[in-house]
């Protein structure tokens, strides 16, 4: 087994061996995008299994990109200081120990701490892979193909994930889905020492616990703060936590700016060409995960398709959307960021049009269409901002610069289903007209979700069963129309931010 520790040579194109390693390298990616889309689509199951409330039901899917979120600066670090390979086959023993740990579940709450319990892990995963492949691949076009091929992962595994995950879904409980994990990170252990290089930074800073603290006391209480306001209204509990985060961001940045040697290189964000594309990811991200936590619910408690076929119905999308990421390379070398990611951005936009004007209809056509522009759109903007937050930086912090890429990703899930699950869940709660002929448990249960909604008409008699669930779908789909023009502005406002920000590409900047 090899134990090489040398870095990879920093000129000249990448051997054969390279393309290998970043196959391997696509495992833990893939993981990560069927875990985020089998979740969305075995939200149904766990609903009727663990009975979670609406809160709970949000927290299921928010805990795991929470914590991630908060940790990935903070892991992007350490790998640049003890070794990226090192920390990549260390998150992949924990998360495939904890994925079982998820997989066998009894409570709603258990499930939320198996859930934070991966986001710790999956934090050493995402910014390794990222980062060693800035380390492999040093001539820029390859990169750039090389990025392509990284970020298409996520749209492959999302293609994969609801179809597998709907298989799993019919023959076996909903824990299964947590265990598609382990046969994807066994292949890691045994692969990435032959193929992969170590690589870290030669001349890394001293550990940082306050800066580490501070980053986790910055994203967290933001994101909660986010969640409370979305679902209890301006309450004291959402100032203060929000007031706390703001905060400990600024303590965090400040700190950074007077340390010779610091955690995360805040000054990165003054090159345009990083800020803006950090931004582009970030919104991108908000409307992806919006669009799949509550198209999966519609698709399945509203159109009637089974976790397969909602799957299914979503995969010309993703199809699209590995499309467009590979697609693009050849058209980037010709067309300037600041034109091709605000055109691709509006494209998303354009999908969000159509989801809002065909929601009412409780059909196919309008989620398959609009999951296709918005596939195009994001598939083709994700690729080139991905590579110019590589670009924008030095070579030896490639793990913070790709940990600050990640934050955005799972910055963005959370707020996906933070402001927009919880602004459908409003309008569902203030919509939906329930039956005095209900019990009081009934009716919560009922008013909670739609999938309480849709279990309660289980128990009703025919006349009656049918009228909930017309309310309930009304009130549902109202809200999807309401939540779609929400993320057309949000997908303006990141084509707006590109436009500005992404005037001019910066070059690799190697440091030794």
């Amino acid at each position: 087994m090899s134990t090489m520790t040398t870095e990879a040579p920093t000129t000249g194109r990448a051997p054969a061996r390279a393309w290998a390693a970043l196959a391997v390298l696509m495992l833990p990616v893939l993981l990560v995008s069927v875990d985020n889309t089998v979740l969305s689509f075995a939200i149904p199951e766990i609903s009727r299994a663990l009975s979670p409330t609406a809160a709970q039901q949000l927290w299921i899917i928010d805990a795991y990109p929470l914590v991630l979120a908060g940790l990935l600066v903070s892991m992007g670090s350490l790998g640049d200081r003890i070794g990226r390979r090192r920390m990549l086959l260390i998150g992949s023993a924990g998360f495939a120990l904890v994925s079982v740990a998820a997989a066998f579940a009894p409570t709603a709450e258990l499930l939320i701490a198996a859930r934070a319990g991966l986001g710790f892990f999956g934090a050493m995963l995402m910014p390794s892979t990222l980062s060693l492949l800035r380390s492999i691949f040093m001539d820029r076009e390859q990169r750039r193909l090389a990025i392509a091929i990284w970020a298409s992962g996520f749209a492959a595994g999302s293609a994969l994930g609801p179809i597998v995950g709907g298989i799993l879904l019919l023959h076996f409980p909903w824990g299964s889905v947590f265990l598609l994990a382990v046969p994807v990170l066994i292949p890691i252990f045994i692969l990435v020492p032959l193929l992969v290089r170590e690589s870290r930074d030669p001349a890394p800073g001293p550990v940082d616990p306050v800066s580490i603290l501070l980053s986790l006391a910055a994203m967290a209480p933001v994101v909660f703060a986010i969640k409370e306001f979305a679902t209890e209204g301006l309450t004291p509990l959402a100032i203060g936590t929000f007031v706390i985060g703001v905060v400990s961001g600024w303590l965090f940045v400040r700190r950074q700016l007077r340390r010779p040697v610091p955690m995360l290189d805040v000054r990165l964000f003054t090159k345009g060409s990083f800020g803006g594309a950090v931004a582009v990811n970030l919104f991108s991200v908000i409307a992806l995960v919006g669009f799949l936590y509550f198209v999966s619910q519609h698709l399945q408690l509203i159109v009637g398709l089974d976790p397969v076929e909602a799957g299914l119905a979503l995969v010309p999308g993703l199809v699209v959307m590995i499309i467009a990421g590979l697609g693009v390379v050849p058209i980037a070398r010709r067309v300037r960021p600041r034109i091709l990611v605000p055109t691709a951005l509006s494209i998303s936009a354009a999908g969000y049009v159509v989801l809002g004007l065909g929601s009412s209809d409780g059909g196919l056509v309008a989620p398959i269409i609009a999951f296709v522009l918005l596939g195009l759109g994001i598939g083709a903007a994700e690729t080139v901002s991905n590579e110019l937050i590589l670009s924008s930086a030095p070579a030896n912090k490639a793990g913070a610069a790709s940990a600050v890429s990640e934050t955005a990703y799972e910055l963005g899930a959370v707020l996906g289903t933070a402001i927009l699950g919880s602004i459908i869940t409003a309008h569902y709660r203030a919509n939906i007209v329930l039956s005095d002929a209900l019990t009081a448990t009934q009716a919560h249960d009922a008013r909670e979700t739609l999938a309480g909604a849709v279990n309660v008409a289980e128990t009703l008699p025919p006349t009656d069963a049918a009228a909930l669930l017309a309310s309930a779908s009304h009130a549902f789909d109202g809200g999807v129309v309401v939540t779609s023009m929400i993320a057309v502005g949000l997908m303006l406002a990141a084509a707006l931010v590109a436009a500005i920000t992404l005037r001019n590409p910066t070059a690799p900047v190697e440091h030794d």
